[in-house]
């Protein structure tokens, strides 16, 4: 079946497969009824799933905010069965949606950041998502397809929390970016970061990561912390001054903390990647500096609207990330060796 082709056969049923963790370490199948629809929810035909860290994170019990059993899966896209309302979309269309619902009434919704809703709800985070056949979603969260394949709607979402994260450290032209980790996340860091005029410094553990990020990406300099003095060829680099931003997409609060080492005076650091411990700095030298540090959650439809309209143009090759792919009825068996960096997985893709 091609990209864009609907398979109506699955709709005549009123049952569903659904993938749940039931705890850390345990992937169960499960039929389940299909949603009913619902007043002002639109229902999706899920077609694509995207893993992504906190997946990988939930599976093995390390994901703040979460609860088991849960059904994961954000990173969707598949076709409309119904639209609930939405103006502009019809059945049958290829889509994917913002899976951030936010309450729409509290003081960040009110000030125009739903993305960090005090109610918010995370679809396969805090309610069950779409490692599904079937999900039915808020309508006002749908996102047209605007002529793009299944494959590259699955990946709007990972890359709009990069844009996200760049669009809140307000990257300007010729100025050194360091993006410190280099998985899926961290290298939409890094193309946007690009699209906005930085250069960029990939910073990572794993040499087949940094030499994606080299050869694909066309990032300028790479860092192996494991076998680099990263100060060293930080100031090296910069010709002293350091990066006036620093990224973190890592999640690991011994990355966090190092980064704060990595600031130039004057510079921002913005925290993409979340942890459960508590942050260690020196006072004086991030006082001295008169360094921000900011936090990036989630992304905005303005986000999605951004990496789409890259994606058209061909500012971002969104085939170059999906590395390993899965049939729905295969996940269970091959879920737990995309944790292994030696398998080399960049984006795993599920095809229902």
């Amino acid at each position: 079946m091609g990209d864009n082709e609907t398979d109506f056969s699955a709709l005549t049923t009123d049952s569903m497969q659904v993938i749940v963790c039931e705890e850390p370490g345990k992937l169960i199948f499960k039929e389940q009824e299909k949603p009913k629809i619902k007043e002002g929810y639109a229902q999706i035909r899920i077609r694509r799933i995207g893993i992504c860290g906190t997946d990988l994170h939930a599976f093995e019990g390390t994901q703040p905010y979460f609860s088991y059993p849960r059904v994961l899966g954000h990173e969707l896209s598949g076709e409309l069965v119904e639209t609930g309302g939405a103006k502009g979309f019809q059945k049958t269309d290829i889509v994917t949606f913002i899976p951030y619902f936010n309450c729409g009434s509290c003081v960040a919704c009110r000030s125009g950041k739903p993305n960090c809703c005090a109610n918010i709800n995370v679809c396969g985070v805090h309610i069950d998502g779409g490692m599904a056949e079937y999900l039915n979603v808020p309508a006002s969260s749908l996102v047209h397809g605007d002529g793009l394949g299944y494959d590259e709607l699955a990946l709007v979402e990972p890359l709009a929390i990069g844009a996200h994260g760049v669009k809140r450290a307000d990257v300007k032209p010729g100025e050194y970016v360091l993006v410190i980790g280099a998985g899926p996340i961290g290298l939409g860091i890094m193309e946007f970061a690009r699209i906005a005029g930085g250069r960029v410094i990939a910073m990572d553990l794993n040499t087949r990561r940094l030499k994606f990020c080299n050869e694909k990406l066309k990032v300028e300099h790479t860092i192996n912390v494991s076998t680099e003095n990263a100060s060293e060829r930080l100031a090296s680099i910069t010709k002293g001054d350091m990066p006036t931003v620093v990224i973190d997409a890592t999640g690991s609060l011994n990355a966090i903390n190092n980064g704060f080492n990595y600031i130039a005076h004057g510079g921002r650091y913005v925290l993409v990647g979340l942890q459960k411990g508590e942050i260690k700095v020196s006072h004086p030298e991030f006082h001295k500096r008169e360094a921000t540090l900011m936090s990036s959650r989630n992304a905005t439809r303005e986000d999605f609207e951004h990496v789409i309209t890259a994606m058209k143009q061909g500012l971002v090759q969104p085939a170059d990330y999906i590395t390993h792919r899965v049939r729905f009825n295969k996940v269970k068996d091959e879920f737990e060796s995309w944790l292994d960096p030696d398998n080399g997985v960049i984006k795993a893709m599920i095809e229902v």
